[in-house]
This record gives structure tokens, C-alpha cells and sequence, in this order.
């Protein structure tokens, strides 16, 4: 059962759809990414002066704003109140780079305003995140030691985890109307800069949404296999 699990065309049908999805967006946000990289931002703003503007629109004077290492390593610290932007994003002065910053604040403004699906996504992701690292040995090692209850327990986990991706997907897609429409209205985009930004923006959404896709169709695949097992 062990090496069926591993090797199981099955299991590379089930998540064949969210594969070629996920190798697409990637390909998607690469080209977006190089394209807006090539578009100057309106005033000639950095990433990091993009991101402190909007948070002084908005009245929000307790999140820092630091740089971190990594291509594309920008996310927002609820905990630590924290906008941490990507060497290329935090000195940039691209449209690309404008975008992304304003997507992170995004997350910072619904932080401050008590965006309800934030709130249940922060609140789940120590349990996702144990989830989604112990549920696949849990269930392999459920069915090697045919230990049905730790199959179940295996499976509970990476539900969690489900979860977070599917309550994940409503989140980025708010930070990034929220981004366009706080971009435009104080005048930091024109309508045109906008589509360039939102290309940006949409390219990476698609990679949450085969993010999701995965998680589920892997969840499909653990709960067929305990299907099979029972049979």
C-alpha cells in the first residue's frame, strides 16, 4: 500500500489539472512581472514610498515597513505589524514593483479595518501549517501500519489545511481590489498604469487559485484512497 501511495497513477491524474494550472500562472506572473518591471511608476515612487503613502492615507502609522531577501518574498506581518518587500520590489520604481507593494498593504488596511475572512485565515495557520506538514506521513503511516485512526487524524489535518487555501483565495483577491482602488484614486496610477498594474496582480492570483486546486484535489485523492481501503 506504501509504494501504491507513491507511485500511484492515480493520485498524478487527480492532481494533473492543478499542475498544469500552477505551471501556467507561473509562467503568467514571470511574463506580467518582466512587462510592468519595464514601466516606470507615476512620480517615480519606490515600492517601499508606494507602501508608506497608503498606509498615511489610510491612518495606519503602526506597521513598519522593512526589506527582505528573496525574488517575489514580499508579504505582510499581522503579528509583528510588519510590510516586508523583496529587494526588487522595496527599491523599485516600476509599475511591477508598485503593485506589489500596494497588494502587501492591502493585506495591512484589512488587518486595520478587521477584515472577517483575514481574521478566520490568520487564525487557522498554525494548525494549517502543522497540516500541511504532517498529514502525508500521518496517513502513509497509517496505511503502512493499517492504523485506520491515524488515517483519519492524517486527513483531519491537511482539512485544515484545505481550509486555509480555500479562505486564502477571497483574501488576495480583496488585497488587490483594495491595491488598484486605493492606486487610483489618490492619483499614484492613470487608468492605463492600472491595467498594467492589474495584470501584475491577476497573474499572481492565479497562483493561489492552483495553490487551492492542489490542496483539494489532494484531499480528493487522500479520501479515494481510504475509499479503496475500506473496499
Amino acid at each position: 500500500m506504501l509504494s501504491q501511495m507513491f507511485f500511484d497513477p492515480k493520485y498524478f491524474l487527480f492532481i494533473a489539472p492543478a499542475m498544469l494550472l500552477a505551471f501556467w500562472a507561473e509562467l503568467k506572473v514571470k511574463s506580467a512581472y518582466a512587462a510592468a518591471s519595464k514601466h516606470r511608476a507615476r512620480g517615480g515612487l519606490t515600492g517601499a514610498q508606494t507602501a508608506q503613502r497608503i498606509l498615511n492615507v489610510h491612518g495606519i502609522n503602526n506597521v513598519a515597513i522593512e526589506p527582505t531577501k528573496g525574488f517575489l518574498g514580499d508579504h505582510y506581518d499581522p503579528k509583528k505589524k510588519v510590510l516586508r518587500l523583496s529587494p526588487d520590489v522595496y527599491h523599485g520604481q516600476s509599475l511591477a514593483s508598485l503593485g506589489i507593494a500596494a497588494h502587501e498593504v492591502g493585506h495591512a488596511i484589512q488587518d486595520a479595518t478587521s477584515y472577517g475572512p483575514l481574521g478566520i485565515r490568520n487564525g487557522i495557520v498554525p494548525l494549517a501549517s502543522v497540516g500541511g506538514n504532517l498529514s502525508a506521513g500521518l496517513i502513509l503511516f497509517g496505511f503502512f501500519f493499517h492504523m485506520t485512526g491515524l488515517i483519519y487524524v492524517g486527513i483531519a489535518l491537511f482539512s485544515v489545511f484545505v481550509l486555509f487555501q480555500l479562505v486564502n483565495l477571497p483574501v488576495e483577491f480583496d488585497a488587490s481590489r483594495r491595491a488598484r482602488q486605493v492606486l487610483l484614486s489618490n492619483g499614484m496610477v492613470t487608468q492605463e498604469e492600472d491595467r498594467v498594474v492589474g495584470r501584475v496582480l491577476s497573474a499572481a492570483a492565479w497562483t493561489y487559485v492552483a495553490a487551492t486546486l492542489m490542496a483539494v484535489l489532494t484531499l480528493l485523492y487522500y479520501l479515494s484512497m481510504l475509499s479503496r481501503r475500506r473496499d
